[in-house]
C-alpha cells in the first residue's frame, strides 16, 4: 500500500495499529542501456512486493539521489550530499511527528551511504526511533547467488538487469570492466565507463534474476521485523 493510494484519514487509521513504513531511496543517473530510475525501480518493486505480504504502508520514493560523477550522461540528476542529508531527515521528523516509529528504507544507490552519518544524529533525537536500512545490492545473499553463478555484480551490468529496469534490448557482448584509479571527475568518468557499464556480463538468464529478487525479498521481511 502507498501512500498515493491514501488520503490522510486512511493514514490515521493505519497508525493506529502499525507504526512502520517503508522509505525508497533512490537516484536519477545513467545505467547504461538501463532505466535512468532503476536505483528507484529495483528497491521500490521490493517495498510492494514487502507491502503486500505485511500491509507495511510505503512512503512516497526518494528519486534523486548523490551522483555528481554521471552528470556528463544526460539525463543524470545529483543532489549534494547534504541536500540528501536535509531531505530524508525533514521526511522522518514529518512521519514521526505523526506517529511513524519504525523506518525500513530501502537505498537503492551507493552514492547515498553517507546518509546513514546523518540518520545517527537523527536517532540520537527522537527517542522512540527505530530505522533499519538495506542497500539490496551488497547483501550476503545476493553476494551468495553472484559467487555461485561466477559472474561478478558491477554498475549497469546484469545485476540490475530485471525485466522492469530493461527499457531496450541490451549488447550480447561481455564488457570488458574498464582501469581507473582514484576518484575522477563527470567528464572522466564518461571518458573511462563510456556507455556506463562497469563491465561484465550486460544480461543473465531470468532464472538467476529471480533467485536475485527472492533473495532480496527476503531480507526485507526479515527487516521489517522489527522486535526480533
Amino acid at each position: 500500500m502507498r501512500f498515493e493510494e491514501c488520503n490522510w484519514m486512511d493514514i490515521e487509521n493505519y497508525l493506529k495499529k502499525d507504526s512502520r513504513i517503508i522509505l525508497v531511496i533512490g537516484a536519477c543517473e545513467q545505467h547504461g542501456y538501463l532505466s535512468l530510475l532503476t536505483d528507484v525501480k529495483i528497491p521500490l518493486a521490493l517495498a510492494d512486493a514487502a507491502s503486500k505480504e505485511t500491509g507495511v504502508i510505503l512512503a512516497p520514493p526518494v528519486n534523486f539521489g548523490v551522483s555528481p560523477y554521471f552528470l556528463e550522461y544526460p539525463g543524470s540528476i545529483a543532489l549534494r550530499v547534504s541536500t540528501l542529508m536535509n531531505v530524508v531527515e525533514d521526511i522522518i521528523s514529518s512521519l514521526y511527528h505523526q506517529g511513524f516509529r519504525k523506518f525500513l528504507i530501502l537505498n537503492g544507490h551507493s552514492g547515498n551511504e553517507p546518509l546513514k552519518e546523518k540518520l545517527n544524529e537523527v536517532l540520537n533525537k527522537l527517542d522512540e526511533l527505530q530505522i533499519n536500512w538495506y542497500s539490496w545490492w551488497v547483501s550476503h545473499s545476493i553476494e551468495k547467488i553472484a559467487l555461485e553463478n561466477e559472474i561478478k555484480p558491477a554498475h549497469a551490468n546484469w545485476l540490475e538487469a530485471f525485466p522492469f529496469t530493461k527499457v531496450c534490448d541490451l549488447p550480447q557482448e561481455k564488457k570488458i570492466p574498464p582501469h581507473y584509479k582514484g576518484l575522477m571527475s563527470a567528464k572522466e568518468t564518461r571518458k573511462v565507463f563510456t556507455d556506463g557499464s562497469f563491465g561484465g556480463e550486460y544480461e543473465v538468464d531470468q532464472s538467476i534474476m529471480n533467485q536475485l529478487f527472492q533473495a532480496a525479498y527476503l531480507d526485507v521481511l526479515n527487516l521489517l521485523n522489527f522486535d526480533v
